[in-house]
């Protein structure tokens, strides 16, 4: 099942999602309605929906994950299949890093959930060289290796923009602008049970 976004917002507060990730989502979604919608008007086969629900719902795991330390996306994964939504719950589970893609295969909705998470921090629109400085100094400071696979992730993401961004109108640079002009009502006339 795709969940609403109703339903999405529900399940974040049955499952306890602080504020902060809860705004981090709502901007995640936003720029995944705009690359999803530019794709499909670009004649690509995918779900805007689904990409939509699942960016609304990537960090679910995330509030748990504080606590205990675990992976957040298995966290979210897991929630998602326990909620009977199982179309999401690989786009869920490979937000953070991809673990299956083809520079030249289709195009997914996983592909553009996990970079449009790469383009936010917190609750702004960021190139990927910000959002990576700023995941390397909450993540990577004191640990080499991570360092390193936080640099790859980022690398793939580069790879990803471009794949992406050869289909699309609009550039890269200009997410952030046309997320604060049209997206309320790309999410907003997505869903209108919302």
């Amino acid at each position: 099942m795709i969940p609403s976004i109703r339903e999405c917002f529900h399940l974040m507060d049955k499952y306890h999602m602080l504020e902060n990730i809860k705004a981090h989502s709502v901007v995640v979604a936003r720029v995944t309605c705009l690359i999803a919608q530019g794709l499909r008007e670009a004649e690509v086969d995918i779900s805007v929906e689904m990409a939509i629900a699942a960016a609304f719902m990537h960090d679910i795991g995330k509030t748990a994950s504080l606590k205990s330390g675990q992976d957040h996306s298995e966290i979210g994964r897991q929630i998602c299949l326990k909620n009977h939504l199982d179309e999401i719950a690989p786009i869920v589970a490979e937000h953070v890093r991809l673990r299956s893609y083809s520079l030249n295969g289709d195009y997914s909705e996983k592909e553009i959930v996990y970079y449009s998470d790469k383009r936010v921090n917190h609750d702004k629109i960021v190139d990927l060289d910000e959002r990576l400085t700023y995941i390397l100094g909450r993540y990577g400071r004191r640990n080499k290796d991570l360092s390193q696979a936080i640099k790859r992730n980022f690398s793939l993401c580069k790879q990803v923009q471009e794949k992406l961004f050869k289909k699309l109108k609009f550039s890269p640079e200009s997410l952030s602008h046309m997320a604060q002009n049209q997206n309320e009502m790309c999410i907003r006339g997505l869903n209108s049970n919302a």
